[in-house]
C-alpha cells in the first residue's frame, strides 16, 4: 500500500499524523498556494500535478495504490481531477470532508450559491467588510469598490490588490473567538463574508459575528463527485485497514 494524501487543511495535517504513526507509506501533497506550508510528518511534495493527465502519470510513477482527498471543501478542481483519475484507474479514493457549519440561534446569515455570488449580496452603501476567504477570489469584490475590506491572509499578496480600500491582516488559524471579536471591533466591521468550510479552525469568526450582531454572507460549497465521503481521520484509517485486509 502506498497512499497519496491530498492536503492543505487542518484535517489533512491530522490525517498525516495518523498515517505516520501507523507506519503507512504515504506522500503528502500541497497545492503550493502558501509560501510557508505547515511541516508534515510525511514525505511532502508541493505544487499542482498538471491536470488529470499529470495526476494519472504521478500515480503510476509513484506506485500509488490509494488516494485520500483531504483538500479544502472549496478546492473543487483538485477533488474533481482526483475523482476522474481514480474512477478510470479503478483506484480506491476516499474524501475526508468536515461537516458544514449550521446556523444557530442568533445568527444572521445570508446563504449564497458559490463565492462568485457574494459581491451581489453586499449592500450598496459603503460598509466595512471582513473578508476571510483567502486571496484567490479577492478580484471578485472589485465590483463593489465602495466598501473597505479587512483581508485576512496567510501570506502577504505578491501583487497589488484590486481593491482600493483595504486593510490586510496576516494570520494563520486556528483563530479564537476573543481574537476575532477584538479584530471586528477594532476595525468597526459591519459585515462578515465566509465560505462554508466547516471545522473548528475558522469557526471563531462566526461566533464573534453572532455575539456582535453582525450579518454574515455565507457561500455554500461546490458539489463534488463521489459518495465515499467520511468526516473523521479514524474512519479513513478503518477504510485503509479494510482495503489492506482485502488485498487491494
Amino acid at each position: 500500500m502506498r497512499v497519496l494524501l491530498l492536503g492543505g487543511t487542518t484535517d489533512a495535517s491530522a490525517m498525516a499524523q495518523a498515517l505516520a504513526e501507523a507506519g503507512v507509506d504515504a506522500v503528502f501533497s500541497y497545492a503550493g498556494r502558501t509560501l510557508a506550508p505547515v511541516a508534515q510528518p510525511l514525505p511532502t511534495r508541493v505544487g499542482g500535478f498538471g491536470g488529470v493527465s499529470g495526476l494519472r502519470a504521478y500515480l503510476h510513477t509513484e506506485a500509488i495504490t490509494h488516494v485520500i482527498d483531504a483538500t479544502h471543501p472549496f478546492a473543487a478542481g483538485m477533488s474533481q481531477n482526483a475523482f476522474a483519475v481514480c474512477a478510470t484507474q479503478r483506484m480506491p479514493l476516499i474524501r475526508l470532508e468536515r461537516p458544514k457549519w449550521q446556523a444557530e440561534q442568533g445568527d444572521n446569515w445570508t446563504m449564497v450559491r458559490g463565492i462568485s455570488n457574494i459581491p451581489d449580496a453586499l449592500p450598496d452603501a459603503p460598509s466595512v467588510v471582513f473578508l476571510a476567504i483567502g486571496k484567490q477570489q479577492i478580484g471578485l469584490f472589485a465590483a463593489k469598490p465602495q466598501h473597505h475590506y479587512i483581508l485576512r491572509l496567510v501570506d502577504a499578496s505578491e501583487s497589488d490588490l484590486p481593491l482600493p480600500q483595504t486593510t490586510v491582516v496576516i494570520a494563520r488559524g486556528p483563530f479564537t473567538t476573543e481574537g476575532d471579536t477584538d479584530l471586528m471591533r477594532t476595525h468597526a466591521v459591519t459585515h462578515v463574508v465566509a465560505k462554508n468550510a466547516g471545522g473548528e479552525a475558522a469557526r471563531a469568526k462566526l461566533t464573534a459575528a453572532r455575539a456582535l450582531g453582525l450579518p454574515v454572507i455565507m457561500a455554500d460549497r461546490p458539489t463534488l463527485p463521489g459518495t465515499n465521503v467520511v468526516e473523521s481521520v479514524a474512519q479513513v484509517m478503518r477504510w485503509l485497514g479494510h482495503s489492506a485486509d482485502r488485498g487491494v
